[in-house]
């Protein structure tokens, strides 16, 4: 074993920079009388959610998971009555290593009671701007940003339309297998190196794309997700919704992603149905979003990648 794996990857810059940092999303928050909470790392239920995965863990015998995101927690505690909360910490996803990706990772989550996603878009863009120091700020609708870059509807257009435009704009060794695909693979490729320097905030995502988020019909008759996404530079920071509230359909959506991940041969883990009676119960209407921290100091710190800003990455730790 070389002797230099010992060693921290970050430079000691860029961890004072991170420290900092936290401390400013800490004051941004107090300042705002949002509460800062702890939820669990380690529980019995893991994501159903067929494009992210769990790591496992035992505890006591039993098998149990690292939370890939405080949000099931976080909307139990909204349930039961609490206000609004934010979590700062950690969270784990298997199989996500890269430029800007770590297994564990630093997650900011955080719950407004009473709003609805386009206000929680704007406190992310106030957030935004005061850490990062970035004052242009841009928001688009999903449809009106694919227009100006692609000139196709993505809520209207054909599979065969949207496999047309990929080919045209994008050089692949495989063939996107459908719909949601074929924008993805849109956004990622095409439109995100694109995006200005500043903050872009878009927003009324497909209703495929809806995630746990609620599902309305915009001025058009379309049925839209209402999510939102924040990028600086063509990097993807947060992703936010109007949370879902309606009891019988989480546990549609549930149901659902368990069927996908059997029928592709992905682990079908207990999902959390814990949360599915606190909607029962009754959680008011709020929105939520969770911003990746490690990549919000890759831009403070200018860095290209994420070992550059968390002391000891997965090949270390």
């Amino acid at each position: 074993m070389s002797d230099a794996l010992w060693r921290p990857t970050a430079p000691l810059d860029n961890l004072r920079c991170r420290a900092s940092l936290l401390a400013d999303i800490r004051r941004f928050f107090s300042e705002r009388e949002v509460l800062e909470v702890e939820v669990p790392v380690l529980s019995r239920r893991a994501t159903s959610d067929p494009h992210i995965e769990s790591i496992s863990a035992e505890c006591s015998g039993d098998k149990a998971y690292l939370a890939t995101s405080p949000e099931f927690g976080l909307k139990r505690l909204i349930a039961g009555g609490f206000g609004d909360c934010y979590y700062l910490g950690k969270a784990f996803r298997n199989g996500e290593a890269g430029g800007r990706h770590n297994p564990e990772f630093t997650m900011l989550e955080w719950y407004r009671h009473g709003w609805d996603d386009h206000r929680l878009m704007i406190e992310v863009g106030e957030l935004l701007s005061r850490l990062l120091k970035i004052t242009r700020v841009c928001s688009y609708s999903y449809r009106a940003l694919f227009l100006q870059m692609l000139g196709l509807d993505p809520h209207r257009a054909t599979f065969a339309e949207l496999k047309a435009c990929v080919s045209e704009k994008l050089e692949l060794s495989f063939e996107p297998a459908g719909r949601d695909e074929c924008l993805d693979l849109l956004m990622s490729h095409y439109i995100e190196p694109r995006m200005s320097s500043g903050i872009t905030l878009l927003y009324d995502f497909p209703a495929s794309q809806a995630a746990l988020a609620r599902v309305e019909k915009d001025e058009q008759g379309v049925p839209v997700a209402r999510r939102f996404e924040a990028y600086v530079g063509g990097m993807e920071l947060a992703n936010g919704y109007w949370e879902l509230t309606d009891a019988a359909e989480q546990l549609r959506r549930f149901e659902a992603d368990q069927r996908y991940r059997q029928e592709n041969d992905k682990a079908v883990r207990p999902f959390e149905d814990r949360l599915v009676e606190a909607l029962i119960a009754g959680m008011p209407d709020c929105a939520g979003v969770a911003l990746g921290v490690d990549r919000l100091v890759m831009l403070a710190c200018k860095a290209e990648r994420i070992e550059q800003v968390i002391a000891f990455p997965i090949d270390r730790a």
